[in-house]
This record gives C-alpha cells, structure tokens and sequence, in this order.
C-alpha cells in the first residue's frame, strides 16, 4: 500500500471560512431582529386602539329619572329606578340573568346606567395620544361635545369578553365569537387528530415501500400547500350541500333549512388541519430510532405491541405539538368559514353542532369594516384576546412536550 499524503487547508482558507461563518450568523442575527421588531410594532398598534380617552355621551339626561345624582343613589333606590323604567319583560330578564339581589351597589349603578341612560361613544382616541396630548384631547372634545364625560377607556375588559355582538361598538362582545371558534376547534380536533394520527403511523410502521405509498405521500405533502380557500369550496360542496341532511340536522328531526352549521365548519377545518398532522406526526415517529424497534422485536414483541409500548410513548411529545399547533393554525382561519357559512352578524351563542356560528378572526374582519371610528378599538381588543388564545394554545404545547419528553427519558 502506498502512502497517501495528507493535505492541509492554507490559513488564508481558513480565515476565508471564518469571514464567511461570521458574516452569515450577522444575516441570521438580523433577521431574527426585524421579525422581532415587526411583531413589536404589531402588538403595540393593537394595543394602542385597545385602550385611551373616550367621549361618552348619554343618550338619556339623568334628571328625567330621578332628581338626585345617580351617584347619590343607594342599593334600594337603584333597584326602585330600574323596576318603574324598565319593561316588565326586561326587568324579568335582568332578574333572571343575573342575582340583581346580589350586586353591589355600584354594580347595579352601572346597570342603571346602561339600561336607562344608554351611553354612547361619540370620540374615541387611542393609547399613545391619551397618554401625551391630554391637554389637546380635553379641549378638542369640550369644543365639540361639551356635554360628554371625559373617560380613560378600555376597550378590553371583563365585559368585552361576555358581551355578544351588537350594532353599538361600546355594547359589542366576543362571547358568541369565542364559543363560535371553540365549537369549531373542537369538532375538527376529535375529526382530524385521530384520523391523522392513524393515517401517519400506518404510512410510517405498516405500508410497505412502493409507487402506491409514493403517491399517497407526495399528494398529503401536496394538500398540506393547498390555500385554505380551496378547503372552503370543498366543505361548501361536500358537507353544506351533498351532507346537508346531516351537517342541517334534519335527519334528527331539527328544523334547520341549511347546512351551514358548526359540524360543517368543523369537519372543513378538520380536511384543512388532516395533511399537517399528518405530516408532523410522521416526523416525529422517524425520529424514533431504528434500534429501539429492533430491542422490541428481539424479546418476543409484535409490531403493535413494539408500536404501543415503545414507539408511540417516544414520539408522543412530537406528536402532541404537532397536534396543537395545528389547531392553532385552525384558530385563525377565515376563508374557508366564509365560504361554509359563517355569520357576519349574529349575536346568539351556539349550544350544539348544528347552530349558526361566527368566529374571532370573521368578528375581527367584520367590525374592521363598518364605518364607524369606535369599531376599530372594539377589533383590536378582538385581536388581542385572539393572540391570548394562540399563545395559550402554544404554551400547552410546549409543557406538554416537556412533560412527556421527561417521562419518555430512561
């Protein structure tokens, strides 16, 4: 055998692969700083409608209700002020909403005051403004509306969160969207988790290598690039039109003239959601290694039994968050409910599959394009609890990873 002569790189190669390295990781580093800047800027634009000062009038001067100040009013004498005022069937109703017996004296003020008085927003002003040109917006709404309350606004709250929708922006909600969006979440979790969980371990632990498995594979990667809006015509046609019977709920006796419904946006989303799980469940059973199985094998184990108690517990954490945010890409779809039949306006909560829904994303879109200035406050506060779901969502992801990556460790 000869003697083979070992080459050396020059320094000069090795400072050319140095420059090169730093100058990559800079590019990298600099992206990283401008997504994190864009998504800076985008949260601090949302918050910035989500709150500030707010002219609010009363459509309804106090003095025609009683002579004293609303704020002078006792428990005894608010309650006496909405009993004489109020229609016999909406006292009935606020008395069986809520404990009226159990309020506090300024909770049932507050309700005085939106029962009877009926206050309006007629400016609103976002945070940054209200924060530096207080003095500017003061005069500006005394000049213009010398009869409004001057409040510091907040376009989140406690109240946003269990209003429904309604055609006045300060009375608006995100109840019937949120129960909306988790209704539809919910359905096409149970349809797409499962089916795509045992489609991806069949393609991965049972079908055997050839054209048919190869095509099977290269049309799921394919559907996972499909825009939703094509999913949104296939739901139309598949589940509101040829399924109508069932996704309606006439079958069982409902009298409902369409079919779009909750099962029907949900079993749309679940098609949109199928090839994504798929694929992400298959990345994480590759990543199981080979010898494990072979461990499994050489004690006696059968396929299943190698696949339940040994692959699928190591893969779960993959699994899992892939599952997840999955549905989180689900959240936030709107094309394709549009197309199912979703409600731009509808301010009755769904109590089963076979209700008329409407969404946080289509609620967003919706008051984005009313004309009214207040609407746009009443989206970003929308946005914002839209986020809050998203990142609860990924969180749960993240835990759940850990925690089941700990458990799989030896």
């Amino acid at each position: 055998m000869g003697y083979i002569q070992p080459t050396y790189q020059s320094n000069s190669g090795i400072k050319q692969r140095q420059i090169l390295a730093r100058y990559w990781s800079k590019i990298f580093l600099g992206s990283i700083l401008i997504a994190i800047l864009a998504l800076m800027v985008m949260l601090i634009n949302v918050i910035n409608d989500s709150y500030g000062y707010a002219a609010i009038e009363y459509e309804y001067d106090p003095s025609i209700y009683t002579p004293k100040p609303i704020e002078d009013l006792n428990k005894v004498e608010l309650m006496k002020l909405l009993s004489e005022n109020l229609s016999t069937y909406r006292w009935r109703t606020i008395q069986q909403d809520v404990s009226i017996d159990q309020l506090e004296v300024d909770e049932i003020r507050e309700l005085v005051v939106e029962e009877l008085l009926k206050p309006t927003v007629v400016a609103s002003y976002s945070l940054i403004p209200s924060l530096f040109n207080r003095t500017e917006i003061h005069q500006e709404i005394n000049f213009y509306h010398p009869e409004a309350r001057i409040d510091f606004y907040s376009w989140l709250d406690f109240q946003f969160l269990i209003k429904s929708m309604s055609v006045v922006p300060e009375n608006s909600g995100v109840r019937t969207a949120i129960l909306g969006s988790l209704w539809i979440i919910l359905v096409a979790g149970i349809f797409a988790i499962p089916v795509g969980i045992g489609a991806a371990i069949y393609l991965e632990e049972y079908a055997p290598s050839g054209k048919f498995k190869k095509i099977i594979q290269s049309n799921i990667d394919n559907l996972a690039g499909v825009p939703s809006i094509i999913y949104g015509i296939l739901g139309l046609a598949i589940f509101v039109r040829v399924l109508k019977p069932l996704t309606s709920g006439t079958i069982f006796g409902l009298e409902l003239s369409t079919g779009r419904t909750i099962i029907s946006a949900g079993m749309t989303i679940g098609l949109l959601l199928l090839p994504v799980i798929i694929i992400n469940t298959q990345e994480a059973l590759r990543t199981v290694p080979m010898s494990l199985r072979q461990a499994s094998y050489g004690v006696g184990a059968t396929r299943w039994q190698t696949l339940w108690y040994h692959v699928l517990p190591a893969a779960l954490p993959g699994i899992l968050t892939g599952a997840i945010l999955a549905i989180s890409r689900g959240i936030g779809e709107t094309s394709p409910l549009i197309l199912v039949g979703a409600s731009s306006f509808i301010n009755k909560d769904p109590t089963n599959i076979f209700s008329n829904f409407t969404t946080l994303p289509l609620q967003i879109y919706y008051w984005t394009q009313r004309p009214q200035d207040q609407f746009r406050n009443t989206a970003a506060a929308a946005i914002l609890v839209l986020l809050i779901m998203l990142l609860s969502l990924n969180a749960v992801a993240i835990i759940l990873r850990n925690h089941y990556s700990r458990q799989s460790r030896p």
